[in-house]
């Protein structure tokens, strides 16, 4: 076994095993905060890379994302 299948493995029974503590830590509201921090920025270099033509559709996609995490 390669180390990166060793680390994956690792990776995936560390998940399995902490599956409540990693959900309820993406509901947090430090969690909230620090999505909508990089949400927005996503938000706004999406607007400037696109000169503003797909704002809509780019909010829509922050809005969706936003809901998933975080606890707002």
């Amino acid at each position: 076994m390669s180390a990166f299948e060793d680390l994956s493995k690792k990776a995936a029974e560390f998940i399995d095993d902490n599956k409540d503590k990693i959900g309820d830590a993406l509901k947090s509201e430090q969690a909230e905060e620090v999505s909508d921090k990089v949400l927005d920025g996503a938000e706004s270099l999406g607007d400037k890379i696109t000169g503003g033509k797909f704002a809509e559709q780019l909010k829509g996609a922050r809005d969706a994302a936003d809901g998933a995490i975080g606890n707002e």
